[in-house]
């Protein structure tokens, strides 16, 4: 009875979350992603199969003071995957996200931790919301040289919503590459995004939202350390039509160049993000097309075309669905492959 007195959790069509007081509760998550493909090589005639977990994330988050909350995940990526160094059965759990927010008004909040940098639109949104089974091949293309874990640093950033939510801006200092005597400058970050409808106000964007809400975007951002710069331009639409579908779709590009900081680590390249699909209401299924191109400005070898064609089935929206895609690999001067990928997630929080 005293521990009921304190601890309260709301029905589960709701938010599963611990309710100490009005200030104070906490709500836990998973999300999993099960997955199959198989991958021919038209070069070598070879076929590479693998039967895995692509994703298996634990989550908490929730509020420890009036107007600051917090979110952690972690994470063990591509579990029974076979890589270079063999299979991959028993990886080390990895944090994956761990910040806090200080919230003083919606036009003003201060992140602080492990976190996304902000960047493109498809940089930024959630693994558990996305439209095709996964992100654009060349979206964290940065990660490597930054020493970043998918997209993510470690830093602070100021974020907020100004002119009635339509426009958001998030700016940060992360920590970026360093060197055995931590001397390097900092990394600097930033993004403005213009919400023409509805404004994408949570910390992840989604890659559909289903028709839920009507959603137009327009963005911009930069990533900046010593000699490296990267830029974003992207725009985003989620938008019911009637009764009966949802249109969705986004466009990203970035432009990144490693300059003398990270030199041909992060070699000068144009990467493109096109993705669209339809929501078919009554079948609860998605057809959707993803094409990505990366293309090496002052290289003649590299340069690489992926197109993937399949659909999503909305079991219970982004709670239970089911993907499949066949995705043609075009690199230049080299044989196309063939993959076929299916997925099976599940996702609460």
């Amino acid at each position: 009875m005293l521990l009921s007195s304190f601890l309260i959790a709301t029905p589960a069509a709701a938010q599963l979350v611990i309710k100490a007081n009005d200030d104070v509760n906490f709500k836990i998550g998973l999300l999993g992603q099960f997955q199959a493909d198989t991958i021919h090589d038209t070069s070598t005639d070879a076929d590479t199969t693998n039967l895995f977990i692509r994703r298996f994330r634990l989550m908490f988050g929730g509020q420890v003071a009036k107007n600051v909350t917090f979110f952690a995940e972690t994470d063990v990526p591509n579990l029974g995957k076979t890589l270079p160094a063999g299979k991959n059965i028993q990886p080390s759990a990895i944090v994956q996200d761990a910040y806090a927010e200080v919230k003083v008004r919606d036009e003003f909040m201060i992140d602080a931790g492990l976190m996304f940098v902000p960047f493109s639109h498809n940089f930024l949104q959630s693994a558990a919301t996305l439209l095709p089974i996964d992100y654009s091949t060349y979206t964290y293309t940065q990660s490597g040289p930054t020493q970043s874990a998918t997209g993510r640093d470690t830093g602070f950033q100021a974020r907020g919503y100004l002119a009635q939510s339509h426009l958001e801006y998030r700016i940060g200092a992360f920590q970026g590459h360093r060197d055995t005597t931590s001397s390097n400058p900092l990394r600097y970050t930033g993004r403005v995004q213009y919400n023409v409808l509805a404004p994408e106000n949570a910390f992840f964007y989604a890659g559909t939202y289903l028709g839920n809400k009507k959603v137009l975007s327009f963005g911009a951002a930069f990533d900046h350390q010593q000699d490296y710069q990267a830029y974003d331009a992207d725009a985003f639409v989620d938008y019911p039509l009637g009764a009966g579908g949802v249109v969705t779709g986004q466009v990203d590009y970035n432009r990144f160049d490693g300059g003398t900081t990270f030199g041909t680590a992060l070699s000068k390249q144009d990467d493109l993000l096109v993705e669209a699909g339809y929501l078919i209401r009554a079948a609860k299924l998605t057809p959707f097309l993803q094409w990505t191109r990366r293309d090496f400005v002052d290289l003649s070898t590299g340069d690489e075309n992926r197109t993937a064609i399949g659909a999503s089935y909305w079991w219970k929206a982004h709670n239970t669905n089911i993907k499949g895609a066949y995705t043609h690999i075009a690199p230049s001067g080299a044989g196309a492959q063939h993959q076929f990928t299916v997925q099976l997630q599940i996702f609460y929080f």
